[in-house]
């Protein structure tokens, strides 16, 4: 990871060795009988998918040093096991503590040159009020929907209508869809369930450009140092240091490569 101050904004450098490049998330497959299956992973006991998801990668910073514990132990000290689900929950410990998350989404997000602008705070899990915890997202989403099913099949496709596992995309970017023609897919073509919108206002201050090539992610990252939500950390004094944690999920849902203390970013003087 790199980072460089130019005028009024930061730029981030992310890169790190990746095997594969995953983008087949939540994805449909034409069978022999000419019907659509959404493809899921096996073990997969609830949002805990493993097998056809997409790599991301995601920062926490501790906005104002508001987050107990987090400057020494670094974002673990958000993650709570169990509660109700194979993964457990992400919020931090009381009222007041927030965290400004940045979420790299491989396939519903970067392809709109987007991170997912979000956050963390207090809130605790609840099954039916607050399924996601602590974990929310800045206003302006969403950044994605799932496609409508229309008499067994997608709502729609992509304009070029190739499938994904044949040189297409495996996601439709909302404004280039067009009405689903089943004479043009296969048996055994596999494509988007999915359509993704460009977030916009607060939820869209993170640009990226992410790529992958023989075996290593890259993203470039941009944001500007001062937005002014409160959602969000304030690179706003060059004389202060910055507490942030930084995971790396491979093709999965929740599962991630941990850093078990904080990194900290500091400016050159």
């Amino acid at each position: 990871m790199k980072a460089q101050g130019v005028g009024d904004t930061i730029y981030f450098l992310v890169q790190y060795a990746d095997p594969t490049s995953s983008l087949r998330r939540k994805k449909k497959k034409k069978q022999a009988d000419g019907t659509w299956k959404k493809l899921v992973d096996p073990a997969n006991k609830g949002g805990d998918d493993n097998v056809y998801y997409e790599d991301k990668w995601a920062m926490i910073w501790n906005i104002d040093n508001s987050i107990a514990g987090f400057n020494e132990r670094g974002c673990g000290v958000t993650c709570h096991a169990g509660e109700g689900k194979p993964f457990g929950n992400k919020y931090t410990a009381k009222e007041g503590e927030i965290g400004d998350m940045w979420h790299m989404k491989g396939s519903r997000t970067a392809p709109v040159g987007l991170v997912d602008d979000q956050y963390v705070d207090h809130t605790r899990y609840d099954p039916q009020k607050s399924p996601n915890a602590g974990r929310k997202s800045d206003p302006g989403g969403p950044e994605y929907e799932n496609m409508k099913v229309v008499g067994g099949k997608p709502e729609f496709m992509g304009k070029d209508f190739r499938p994904g596992n044949a040189g297409g995309r495996f996601y439709v970017v909302k404004g280039d869809e067009v009405a689903f023609d089943d004479s043009k897919f296969k048996a055994g073509d596999e494509i988007a369930s999915y359509l993704i919108t460009p977030a916009k206002g607060d939820r869209a201050d993170i640009k990226v450009a992410t790529r992958w090539a023989n075996g290593v992610l890259t993203s470039e990252v941009s944001r500007k140092l001062v937005t002014g939500s409160k959602f969000d950390v304030q690179f706003d004094d060059l004389n202060k240091t910055y507490y942030f944690g930084f995971a790396a999920f491979d093709n999965a849902q929740v599962r991630h490569a941990v850093h078990w203390d904080a990194l900290n970013l500091v400016f050159a003087k």
